[in-house]
């Protein structure tokens, strides 16, 4: 495993500069790519009398297009290490707003699912990746921060999209709504034109010149010989014998399992108790304020000297928090208590998700994050998208949503607690690494040395 605060791209990230007009740009796109998919519930009523369906079979727009938003990471991650991210971003911005703008066309469920789900899906996945991988590249000392600050972008947007929404369902139906969303979107195009690659100066040997990182030489393991595959080229198969990326690659599976559900169904639960549907959502904008306010203060937290280099336990700590929300949710009586449990869990999701894909970075390293996380999300996008389904299988077989936070609760808890006891032996096996290194180093110093101590030691008598 590769030190937690060691760059190994070969050059110095700038750390600042034309890089904060890259979170900028990130901001947006991420802010798109999680935020999307949650707001379009606004239009889901309508949609089903429209069509005469039920609500689960309107429910899989959604869930198809997360699930496709993460299924698509690796074809993502293989474009990003071929042309960069700024012309993928645009790309996905033009899925996206096509997608949208066909499915305000369509006559049947199965119309939306391939527009809005497979179409829109790819576009968040070309928006989701190449932001995360080319913030690796401008930041180095200060990347949690950046990362911190990008990751906000899906509450605020999500903040935005939710009464623009509704503003624009109540104006123009959704037929309008998807045709205008579908403009909106086009907006992550002008962000993916804001990231260009990073340029800088190699001054390892002379005859080097100003190399383009993030471009395709940023992200593809050197090639060796000519009989291996494309698909070699591009995506790293020897992360999977990676300690940290197998760490990360077993605790996530499991937490995702319950990440999304406990925000799904918090406006359906506080109904479930009697309380009147704008109180319920209330609690979502309660929910979208904490988390928006603590990505940042997670960022700032994780770029100090004291937290840094040890980064792995506040994620775990991160995980462990919203596994701890969950299990006491039901004990908390009446809308006062919802509150409560809305405030802290958005500190707590707010925490995770600003850590979510920071700490991947710090464990494989800026070079081979896009592979990585390509990785990741194909994998990952299996529990998000049966997560809800099982918790609402949960709900329907004992009539209450008690048991569906009791059971999200333990796959935070158990992924959370996994991660603290894999880290603290991590860290160790990493820093017995580092002195066997140190050692073997300094023997080979010696024995160069003495070498050279007999070498002239020979010479001196020879001349006598």
């Amino acid at each position: 495993m590769p030190p937690p605060a060691t760059s190994n791209l070969g050059y110095t990230p700038p750390d600042g500069g034309w890089g904060w007009v890259i979170v900028f740009s990130a901001f947006i796109s991420i802010g798109f790519s999680y935020a999307f998919p949650k707001s379009l519930t606004v239009f889901f009523k309508e949609i089903q009398e429209y069509f005469s369906v039920s609500y689960s079979e309107i429910a899989w727009v959604s869930s198809v297009m997360l699930a496709t938003m993460y299924a698509a990471g690796p074809i993502s991650s293989v474009l990003v290490n071929r042309y960069g991210s700024r012309p993928v971003v645009m790309v996905g911005g033009l899925l996206v707003g096509l997608g949208m703008v066909s499915a305000s066309f369509g006559t049947t469920i199965v119309h939306l699912y391939l527009c809005v789900g497979v179409i829109g899906g790819f576009g968040l996945a070309f928006n989701l990746q190449p932001s995360l991988t080319i913030i690796g590249t401008y930041f180095h000392a200060k990347r949690p921060l950046a990362n911190g600050l990008a990751m906000t972008g899906s509450p605020v947007v999500l903040f935005t999209l939710a009464p623009l929404n509704q503003f624009l369902f109540d104006s123009f139906g959704w037929r309008g709504s998807f045709l205008i969303l579908g403009g909106i979107t086009l907006n992550c195009c002008v962000a993916g034109s804001l990231m260009r690659p990073v340029k800088k100066t190699v001054e390892s040997t002379p005859k080097e010149e100003a190399l383009e990182f993030n471009g395709p030489e940023e992200a593809a393991p050197e090639v060796s010989t000519e009989s291996q595959s494309c698909v070699q080229r591009f995506i790293d198969i020897s992360l999977f014998k990676h300690r940290g990326f197998l760490i990360y690659l077993v605790g996530n599976i499991i937490l995702f399992f319950g990440f999304f559900a406990p925000v799904v169904f918090l406006a359906p639960y506080a109904k479930h108790q009697g309380i009147d549907e704008y109180s319920a959502a209330f609690l979502l904008s309660i929910f979208a304020l904490s988390d928006m306010f603590v990505r940042p203060a997670t960022g700032f937290a994780g770029n100090t000297k004291w937290v840094r280099p040890k980064i792995q336990y506040f994620f775990a700590f991160a995980v462990s928090y919203n596994g701890v929300c969950h299990l006491l949710c039901p004990l908390l009586p009446g809308y006062a208590g919802l509150v409560v449990y809305a405030v802290f869990f958005g500190l707590a999701f707010g925490m995770l998700s600003a850590l979510l894909f920071e700490t991947l970075m710090d464990l494989v390293g800026a070079k081979r994050f896009s592979t990585a996380v390509g990785l990741c999300t194909i994998i990952e996008c299996g529990p998000v998208l049966l997560g809800p389904p099982i918790s609402g299988a949960l709900v329907d077989a004992f009539g209450d949503y008690k048991y569906m936070y009791y059971t999200c609760g333990v796959f935070m808890l158990v992924p959370g607690i996994f991660f603290f006891i894999m880290h603290y032996f991590n860290y160790k096996k990493l820093d017995e690494e580092k002195h066997k290194a140190a050692v073997e180093m300094r023997t080979a110093e010696d024995t160069v040395h003495l070498n050279i101590g007999q070498k002239d030691k020979s010479e001196d008598e020879v001349e006598k």
